[in-house]
Formats: C-alpha cells, structure tokens, sequence
C-alpha cells in the first residue's frame, strides 16, 4: 500500500473540493481548503518525501499553468487529468507527467468510447495511461460517473469491466465519489470489492480521515490498494498530520 498525494487545481489554485458539488449550475461549489502556496510549492513537497504515482487533476479552465508548473517541479514524479484528450495528451507527457488521468473523454453519452481509447493508447502508450472509473452506487452497484460526477454512465464497474479496462490502461484512479471530500469515512463495501477485482495499481479516493482509518483500509483492502487523502490532510486544513501518513504507509504502523 503506498501512500499517493494530490494536487487538485481550481481556478489556478491548490484546493480541496467536494467534488460532487462541482458542475451544477443550481448549486455553489463547496471549498473545503484554498491554499496559500502555489501547485509547485507541493509538487516539491512530494519529491523530498519520494512520493510517487501522486495526481494533479485540473478541475475546470484556468488550470494549465499551475499544473505544467506542478510537473515541471517534479518530473516523473506526478500523474495529470482534468481534460485530456488524445489531442493534448502528449503534451503533458512530454511536460513531465508520468501518466496521463482520463474519465470523461473516453466515458461520453454514458457509454464507453472505445475508439477514442484506443486512440489515446496509440498516441501516449498503456504505459502512461491512468483510467479513473469514479464511481456511485445505483440499485446496488457501482457506476462511473462523468462530467464532473454529474452523470451516470451505463458502464457498471465489476469483476468483469475491470478485466476488461485494465488491458487498456497501466493504473486505476477510483474516487468514491459520495464520500469524498467529506471527512466522514471511506465506503468500505468499494475498498472490499475493488481489493478483490483489481489487478494492476489502484488508487482508492474518499473519506480517510483518520491513522485508523488508514489501519481499517489496509485490512479490508489486504494490502492490495494504494490511497489518497485530500481534505483530511493537514497540508490542506485538515486533523491528519501529513508526515505521519508518510510514515505509516512507508513503515505499516502506527508510531
């Protein structure tokens, strides 16, 4: 289990979000934590502490900037999405990104766009393809959800799907997305079934909040899934002490 950090970017600042409030126009986007230190300022942080598979997602326009900024101060060392396509993919490739993070391009009118999967294959390589199958739950099972989690697709995310998806991609990004964000701890039925599907990296996304919780996912994941912690984290306003994340997915303990 490694421990994978993020950069989410909005407006071309480091935030925390709950992300399932973003992309309505009827409601206000929820801020957990607006930064006062810039994307590079984190992507550094994250190199000293030789973090690695970490993502920097661009939540809307306006982002670019901060996020080549992000990769240039780590090469290699982070994972970018928010709007790639097989257009600009390469782009961000050859910027530093170490994978390429996609959803919407490839999941569109709630189907699979396998054409444009393959294409993004042809153009950046397996290699350096993460596919994020965020989910929700809808009469007992886990659909992707895309648009900024507005939409459900019709792609039911399983045994079966996953077989399948994986051929394309190198990891798996998966954001529950509604715990994430929140605080309010991780959907542990996602975490069982996802340890049990999955057999190339993948990193789980929402609601650890505490060492405890960190503890429990270990256990019901068996070691098998890496995670990420955004609003909970102290480096974003949060209780959970970053180094102390570190070290326990560095060491498996709580010191």
């Amino acid at each position: 289990m490694e421990f994978r950090p993020c950069i989410d970017l909005h407006d071309g600042k480091v935030k925390q979000i709950v992300g399932s409030t973003l992309g309505h126009t009827d409601q206000e986007v929820v801020e957990n934590f607006i930064s006062e230190y810039d994307s590079n300022y984190y992507a550094k942080m994250f190199a000293q502490d030789k973090l690695t598979g970490g993502h920097v997602i661009m939540l809307g326009g306006g982002n670019e900037e901060a996020a080549l900024s992000a990769l240039a101060a780590y090469p290699r060392g982070l994972q970018v999405g928010g709007g790639i396509t097989a257009d600009n993919a390469e782009k961000y490739i050859d910027a530093g990104a170490s994978h390429v993070i996609v959803t919407s391009y490839i999941f569109h009118d709630g189907k699979l766009d396998t054409e444009r999967l393959e294409k993004l294959v042809t153009t950046v390589g397996k290699e350096h393809l993460v596919i994020d199958l965020s989910c929700r739950m809808r009469d007992g099972k886990w659909f992707v959800v895309t648009d900024k989690w507005t939409k459900f697709s019709d792609f039911e995310v399983n045994a079966e799907s996953i077989a399948y998806i994986e051929e394309f991609c190198d990891e798996l990004l998966i954001h529950a997305v509604d715990v994430e964000g929140k605080k309010g701890g991780m959907q542990e039925s996602l975490v069982r079934d996802l340890a049990e599907w999955t057999s190339i990296p993948t990193t789980y996304a929402g609601g650890v909040r505490s060492l405890n919780d960190l503890e429990k996912f270990k256990q019901i994941a068996d070691g098998k899934l890496h995670v990420t912690i955004g609003s909970a984290l102290s480096i974003f306003g949060g209780d959970l002490n970053y180094s102390d994340v570190v070290n326990y997915c560095r060491k498996g303990e709580i010191q």
